[in-house]
């Protein structure tokens, strides 16, 4: 078993399961406090009674810009928009983006579809604003939020209604096949485990555990083709290495131009946990990169990789 990469100190510490039946309360409420307050920078939109997103915008914008919605993880049972602020807040900076970071409602309580169908109403609302350019708009997710990018943009497809430019995809919880392998070494995990991921899936899915739709489930869908070029970035370390590095596969088999960003030695959403770490940030400059060159703002410095 290679070693965790030494730049990320924390990894010795960390539990190999964070997210349970017991903790997702607590956890739940205590992310929930940061989405209470105005994000510094942006302001809290209400989309309709049930969906808001936070959005930020570049300063002197001239014309429309291209756009970025973004969706956070947690599993699908934790989390808020405002996990997104930062990382909105220097798109609109320095990349010069329109980036929303929506509120979608949590399983158990709102199981599939009714997280993925927030996410869409807040993409139309993107999509719809004046200072946006709609032919350049980037899906962008983590974990979970990089499932509910992953059906938004199959949903997009299928709706055709918008049609997104680009999606980045982070650690992607896309399978919830993965919830029956045994031959997953808990050793190299840490944040998520197969436990973790049992009850995610469990609780988004809900009734739709017999037969699981293809969009609550991505790596199920079985016609990529058509879909906008994409970037996938996972550590090896991550108990969804294996389902993202297929999908990855099965989208540039798909005809899909794909880039597919491996971090040796990476645990789940290390980048998020250990933001300061060498191979953190330069995660995070490949990121911008990509969206950078995909979206069409090829004059933006993204050297800097804190």
């Amino acid at each position: 078993m290679r070693e965790f990469d030494p730049d990320l100190r924390l990894a010795r510490f960390l539990p190999r399961s964070l997210v349970t039946r017991h903790t997702a309360g607590p956890i739940r409420r205590l992310t929930a406090l940061p989405a209470r307050k105005g994000p510094a920078g942006g302001e809290i939109v209400h989309v309709d009674p049930d969906v808001t997103v936070r959005v930020f915008r570049p300063a002197g914008a001239r014309g429309a810009a291209p756009a970025v919605l973004f969706i956070h993880g947690g599993g699908f049972v934790i989390g808020s928009a405002a996990m997104g602020d930062g990382l909105c807040r220097r798109l609109a900076s320095e990349l010069g983006m329109v980036a929303a970071s929506v509120e979608y409602r949590l399983a158990p309580r709102h199981p599939f579809p009714t997280p993925l169908e927030d996410c869409y109403r807040g993409l139309s609302w993107l999509a719809a604003q004046p200072d946006v350019d709609a032919t350049r708009i980037a899906i962008m997710g983590e974990s979970a939020g990089g499932n509910l990018a992953a059906a938004l943009t199959l949903l997009a497809r299928e709706r055709g209604e918008i049609a997104p430019a680009m999606q980045l995809l982070s650690y992607p919880m896309l399978d919830d096949r993965t919830c029956d392998r045994t031959d997953v070494d808990p050793r190299r995990l840490r944040v998520w485990s197969p436990s973790s991921n049992r009850f995610g899936w469990r609780s988004y899915l809900g009734k739709a555990t017999g037969e699981v739709p293809p969009l609550a489930a991505p790596a199920r869908y079985e016609d990529l083709s058509g879909l906008p070029p994409t970037w996938i970035g996972v550590g090896s370390h991550d108990l969804f290495h294996d389902e993202d590095v297929a999908y990855a596969a099965r989208l540039t088999a798909a005809g899909v131009p794909t880039t597919l960003h491996v971090v040796p030695g990476a645990y789940h959403g290390f980048d998020l946990i250990e933001t300061g770490s060498a191979v953190s940030r330069a995660y995070r400059k490949e990121q911008r990169r990509a969206l950078a060159s995909t979206l069409g703002e090829g004059a933006v410095d993204v050297s800097d990789p804190a």
